[in-house]
């Protein structure tokens, strides 16, 4: 029999907790049997003491057991069930295009997805941007459409990880959020309940990620691999730059639209390509798809030429109840905000030079949450329609008749709030500066190249 409080102390004090002492409380958590204030204490004693791995592994583990485990052998599945997870970022679409891409070269990609929080958008709130798309399917259709179409992008239902749900609400507000172990478990128990044979984790970097420097960057990947293997689960991670916005988009209805032109092959902007197709190889790799490196980014280019990966994302729209006919009449069905207007940089900024040296990124996701794209307060309903589009990148030139981005509102008020945020998000320079790396570095097993 353990106490909740000397559990508690026992992780202040500094000292590894037992695999019996986390299951104790986990399930207390979950069945309610712990109060607030003990969950509250324990998050910040293991801000401030950290956890070892092992201890990590118990508390991912612990977590997932705490509701449903998918298991996906009943289907018969002809190849392995693979997916991604982000971090989260501004104008990250690489879901939207991932899933179908790797549905395409014969995986099975059952992707649980979230909703945006803070300034990064949520793949959720992408998804429900499109008329009648089911996000909340029964069981018994999520399951179908992975089996007929090879991906389903759906949210997290409450009977997968539902520790998680109640641990992560009181880190929001207890100012524990950032614990690198508390975040490990969080993305991994979600991940591990979806009953996964590999998972490539999608690491940020940068002045617009949860993790603004490299070595922070670092640590949490470090961590997210050690912890999923350590639990069986094969997997890598790929740390990627998000100190500009990834797509040329941030906003919901846009960010589909970007998502579809990516997949008919219209619009590929550079770096969203390279992060794109670096973690659909690496998802093949993982799930035995391909030998290579190489013979993947083959692969992924194939299914994006012949049309299949498209083909794929109308299909998984049209099996979850959303139009059939969605990547002919974006405009129909995704229609942007009225007040349309290009958002110029100003005299002073122009007199600073005619580069785009820097660009706060973060910044440019709270102009889309302010703009209604995103959510001061959970209960906030969306506005799908606003958001910004042609987003400047780091290197391009700017005079006075190349706009910085074009802002999407619902009202003039709205849109001149906007317009000022994407104003001073950039800093113009003289010299032409060095373009950041879209994919930094890989953690994990060492793999062929």
């Amino acid at each position: 029999m353990y106490l909740p409080q000397e559990i508690i102390r026992s992780k202040r004090d500094g000292n590894e907790l037992t695999r019996a002492e986390i299951d104790f409380f986990i399930r207390g958590l979950t069945d309610g049997g712990i109060a607030e204030s003990q969950i509250s204490a324990f998050a910040m004693a293991v801000f401030f003491q950290g956890m070892s791995m092992a201890e990590r592994v118990y508390l991912t583990e612990a977590m997932r057991d705490s509701g449903q485990v998918l298991d996906w052998q009943s289907l018969q599945l002809n190849g392995p069930v693979l997916d991604k997870h982000s971090t989260g970022g501004v104008g990250d679409v690489v879901s939207l295009m991932l899933g179908p891409i790797i549905a395409a070269c014969g995986g099975y990609v059952p992707m649980i997805s979230g909703r945006g929080l803070g300034h990064t958008g949520g793949t959720l709130d992408k998804m429900n941007a499109i008329p009648n798309y089911q996000t909340f399917p029964s069981d018994s259709q999520f399951r179908q459409v992975v089996k007929q179409v090879g991906v389903a992008i759906i949210g997290q239902t409450g009977s997968l990880a539902p520790a998680d749900k109640r641990f992560y609400a009181t880190r929001d507000v207890t100012a524990t959020v950032e614990s690198v172990p508390l975040i490990t478990a969080s993305i991994l128990s979600k991940k591990l309940a979806a009953g996964l044979d590999g998972l490539v984790l999608d690491v940020k970097t940068g002045n617009g990620a949860i993790m603004p420097t490299l070595e922070r960057s670092q640590e949490l990947a470090d961590s997210l691999v050690s912890v999923a293997q350590g639990a069986g689960l094969n997997t890598s991670a790929l740390i990627t730059d998000m100190n500009q916005v990834l797509a040329q988009s941030a906003g919901n209805a846009v960010e589909v639209r970007e998502a579809i032109a990516y997949l008919r092959g219209d619009l590929r902007t550079p770096q969203l390509h390279q992060v794109t197709s670096a973690l659909a190889a690496e998802m093949l790799q993982l799930g035995g798809l391909a030998t290579s490196n190489e013979a993947a980014l083959q692969q992924v280019q194939q299914a994006l030429d012949s049309g299949a990966a498209a083909e794929k994302f109308s299909a998984m729209v049209h099996a979850l109840d959303g139009p059939a006919d969605l990547l002919d009449n974006v405009d129909a069905y995704l229609p942007l905000a009225a007040v349309a207007r290009p958002v110029y940089a100003s005299e002073k900024q122009l007199e600073q030079g005619q580069y785009v040296g820097s660009v706060a990124t973060r910044e440019l996701g709270l102009a889309v949450v302010s703009l209604g794209g995103g959510r001061r307060r959970s209960e906030d309903a969306l506005d799908y329609s606003v958001g910004l589009d042609h987003i400047l990148s780091i290197g391009q030139q700017v005079d006075a008749q190349t706009p910085l981005a074009m802002v999407y509102a619902a009202d003039e008020s709205s849109w001149q709030a906007a317009a000022a945020t994407v104003q001073q998000a950039y800093t113009l320079t003289t010299s032409n500066p060095e373009v950041p790396t879209a994919v930094y570095r890989r953690v994990g097993k060492a793999r062929e190249s």
